[in-house]
């Protein structure tokens, strides 16, 4: 799901990027102590989820847990994922360093709804942990498709799209089971 440098139109790049860059100021200003090391493991959770690569339909997919990151981070998910995002740019090649910043906001949307979703207390917690999950990939799906159509692409990321759903029910899934095991083992992580 990252959108490697050059495909899209470089304006759009660059002000995503600025706005990515406002966006982690705002959102990891004052961070207290206790936040730092869950915002730490998530992270480097995160980047190693990244290392697994799962071929499927034509290409391949890799699990990304951006749900799993906004129920554990809400907000101070985006820093997280900006951050992991530039190292797999920087040492991985996935996406590009300009197109860091789009790939930040499309994915870091996904983790917010994500914890918007958790928030939502009169909903059963196992329903919010799925639902979270499943968000937490199509949300940045619907995103970098517009970004596609914002930069002229064609009809081909419907097909984007209907790969990535499978891959966002089986997020809803694995969340689900994380959800679970954490409060099986009575984990604060969840607080």
């Amino acid at each position: 799901m990252h959108i490697s440098d050059g495909i899209i139109d470089t304006g759009l790049s660059a002000a995503a990027f600025a706005a990515s860059v406002g966006l982690v100021y705002a959102s990891g200003r004052k961070v207290p102590q206790d936040e730092i090391p869950k915002m730490g493991i998530t992270g480097a959770a995160l980047f190693v989820l990244s290392l697994i690569h799962v071929p499927f339909a034509g290409t391949s997919i890799h699990p990304g847990l951006y749900g799993m990151a906004g129920i554990l981070l809400g907000k101070r998910s985006f820093p997280v994922i900006f951050t992991v995002l530039l190292f797999q740019a920087m040492i991985l090649q996935h996406g590009g360093l300009l197109s860091v910043g789009i790939n930040s906001l499309n994915l870091g949307a996904g983790a917010f709804c994500a914890w918007l979703i958790w928030r939502q207390r009169g909903l059963p917690e196992y329903f919010r942990a799925a639902l979270a999950g499943f968000i937490g990939i199509v949300i940045p799906v619907l995103l970098m498709a517009l970004a596609f159509h914002l930069s002229g692409y064609g009809r081909g990321i419907l097909y984007l799209f209907s790969v990535y759903i499978f891959a966002a029910l089986a997020e809803g899934v694995i969340t689900l089971f994380v959800v679970k095991f954490f409060r099986k083992t009575k984990s604060d992580i969840l607080a």
